[in-house]
């Protein structure tokens, strides 16, 4: 059963074009514009048992419903995903443009944590993602401003888009349930975020400098106390001539309260239909570098995403979690393909024996995954 979750988990994180940024939507006519995509995925596992036997499988991933409105000052940006196995919104906020450089956007947005948009580029996303530390979307209001390479992102998330036992999530959110034989009962509540960021153009490119804060509540629904959470990240992003090199370091700590026994330093995420445990204070680093060629039909982006989440456990059942991927992304057109090429050790969804993320799976090994996405976009 597990394994069928996995695979879920995994078909709803089709790289797909991210939420208009601010300067876009700025910009945008008046009127209402419809959009999405359909995608398919092959993906193989070097399980020596079913899919390497088999040669993988090739199946339906996602179709995505995407509206785009505007009058005057006012607009709504919405996605809408289905999948093989279930359906549920990614993002929908409507927005009020109060001057030509301030955004006040109300309702699911993008959490503003970390790089801004995404700190990857496979299709796999990287640690972070399942932490709900890169392109999470939660249920609040967002003050957006740009001026003059400045960008400060303040909002206030009373909660994520689902509740705490709804697991239908696109990026990771803390949830309530059973997993591993052991009990949940937290939910996220009253979360508070900082992002500033400043842009330097220079010759060939350019470089953004960054950092972000993050608090919130974790409410207890069993017991009705809270503990809090809390994470800090420094990152920059820098382009140069077609490269493009991505940094960042995260330090996070949910201190739970009344944890049933045995979770005392473990946490429960909810992600792409399923629970995954991992330590309650860690650290992640995120190392990616990326070459886009342009092509006579499109443009190829060749790439290599490096991370490690490090928990900060002092117990033999926590252990470092790490992700590699080196991949291609393809646009031609309409169309938008990666083919990436994964390792995984110790980490939920690229280790075949790993049960959550930090949490040591007993193996200490490489497990290899081939992944192929194709994307049509309208």
């Amino acid at each position: 059963m597990r394994m069928m979750n996995t695979k879920f988990m995994l078909s709803l994180v089709a790289a797909a074009v991210t939420a208009s940024t601010f300067s876009a939507q700025a910009a945008q006519e008046d009127g209402v514009k419809f959009g999405g995509s359909v995608r398919a995925n092959y993906h193989w596992v070097d399980d020596k048992d079913t899919s390497a036997d088999k040669g993988g499988e090739f199946k339906f991933d996602v179709v995505t419903a995407k509206v785009s409105a505007k009058q005057g000052d006012f607009g709504l940006e919405a996605e809408y995903r289905f999948t093989g196995s279930d359906d549920f919104l990614k993002y929908g906020y409507g927005y009020y443009n109060i001057n030509p450089d301030m955004q006040l956007q109300l309702g699911v947005a993008m959490v503003p944590f970390g790089n801004p948009n995404v700190a990857s580029n496979s299709w796999w996303m990287s640690i972070g993602y399942y932490m709900g530390f890169e392109e999470d979307y939660d249920t609040g209001v967002k003050l957006v401003y740009k001026k003059n390479g400045w960008a400060t992102d303040i909002a206030y998330f009373n909660g994520a888009e689902y509740s705490a036992n709804v697991y239908k999530k696109y990026a990771g959110d803390i949830a309530t349930g059973e997993v591993g034989g052991n009990e949940y009962h937290n939910e996220e509540r009253n979360q508070f975020n900082l992002r500033q960021t400043y842009t330097v153009e220079h010759h060939g490119g350019s470089t953004t400098f960054g950092g972000s804060v993050q608090y919130g509540q974790l409410y207890n629904s069993l017991t009705n106390n809270s503990g809090d959470r809390h994470a800090f990240a420094l990152h920059m992003s820098t382009n140069y001539q077609g490269w493009n090199f991505t940094a960042q370091a995260i330090s996070y700590e949910f201190d739970a309260a009344d944890a049933q026994k045995g979770t005392e330093h473990m946490i429960a995420f909810a992600q792409g239909g399923s629970l995954l445990e991992t330590a309650d204070k860690g650290q992640l680093y995120t190392f990616n570098v990326a070459k886009t060629i342009a092509t006579d039909f499109g443009s190829v982006k060749l790439y290599n995403d490096f991370n490690v989440m490090t928990p900060d456990v002092e117990d033999e059942s926590f252990k470092n979690s790490y992700q590699n991927v080196t991949g291609a992304a393809i646009t031609a057109g309409p169309t938008y393909s990666s083919i990436d090429l994964s390792f995984g050790k110790n980490m939920w969804g690229s280790s075949l024996a790993a049960s959550g993320i930090g949490l040591n799976d007993g193996v200490n090994e490489w497990d290899a995954r081939i992944n192929v996405n194709v994307g049509y976009y309208f």
